[in-house]
């Protein structure tokens, strides 16, 4: 059993380059795969590993950037191992916004507990706002949301500049650091009743029992167990080879699907060399895994 852990916290991070080497480093070490970005404003992550280890690496990291608590930090298991490999990333922003928060979010506790969170989205004046891409939006949502239909979240504010300042806001994304983000924007650009879904759609997904929950389909992630239910028990979709976009049981049954090969979203799109292509990739992959082996072609999400 691996324990899969996310997390973020907005704090001041100096010699980016040397924490990037140190941090990759004790993630080797420990066999712990996937993914940290640093930048100057904070830390931003999804890891996997067996529990002592992440506890470890976990505790390293605080200690390395000086601070106890995450902002939010979120926590579940995996039957297998999600992730390939390590990777620590040094970016500008940990969450792309062209807005750099420092380590003190100077902003009003907007966070809502999963327990009213319910009451709050079904007030008729609550515009609710998914604060994700489209395809995640697709895979499972809040009853009554809207998304933007953003595919770069740096385009998010123009369309928050849409929204009215005396309307409450209700927003939520998979762990809350977009929110975290959206929510400091709007603060400063005047509005006042804005709320965020604390600890995101897998603390609610964790923490709400289905018969009282608001939620519907399927949470997407961004690992190999592709889509997340409630418990956080691994869901029912798979990963298209073509688009790399999320594929459900309604889609397999599409003339368009393919394994390894094509989904709806991506068949009429594709060329024939590259349907050719993707073929030539999947007999291989098949041929591996019938050796018992991992073959090169086998991309990781």
């Amino acid at each position: 059993m691996f324990e899969v852990v996310g997390f973020y916290k907005f704090v001041k991070i100096t010699y980016l380059k040397k924490n990037q080497k140190v941090l990759l480093e004790t993630l080797k070490k420990k066999n712990i795969r996937g993914t940290i970005i640093i930048s100057k404003e904070g830390v931003n992550g999804t890891i996997s590993g067996k529990a002592a280890d992440i506890k470890f690496t976990i505790n390293n990291l605080k200690r390395a950037f000086n601070f106890k608590e995450f902002n939010s930090r979120n926590k579940s298991k995996s039957l297998f191992q999600p992730f390939h490999k390590p990777k620590v990333k040094i970016k500008n922003e940990i969450v792309p916004m062209n807005l750099i928060l420092n380590k003190r979010i100077k902003k009003k506790d907007s966070h809502v507990d999963p327990i009213k969170w319910n009451k709050l989205i079904k007030e008729k004046d609550t515009v609710l706002i998914d604060a994700r891409k489209p395809f995640e939006y697709d895979v499972g949502t809040f009853k009554g949301a809207i998304n933007p239909d953003v595919d770069n979240f740096r385009d998010f504010p123009k369309y928050l500049k849409k929204l009215k300042k005396n309307q409450p806001i209700a927003m939520f994304c998979t762990g809350g650091i977009r929110c975290e983000k959206a929510s400091v924007y709007l603060e400063n650009k005047g509005f006042n009743n804005i709320y965020q879904l604390n600890g995101g759609i897998l603390n609610y997904l964790k923490k709400t029992n289905k018969k009282k929950s608001l939620w519907k389909g399927e949470c997407f992630v961004f690992d190999n167990r592709i889509s997340l239910k409630h418990g956080l028990k691994v869901g029912s979709y798979t990963m298209c080879s073509g688009c790399r976009k999320p594929v459900s049981r309604k889609d397999k049954k599409s003339k368009k699907y393919e394994e390894g090969v094509s989904c709806p979203n991506c068949h009429d799109n594709l060329t024939d060399h590259q349907k050719s292509r993707f073929r030539m990739r999947q007999k291989q992959i098949n041929l591996a895994k019938e050796a018992g082996k991992r073959h090169i072609f086998q991309k990781e999400y």
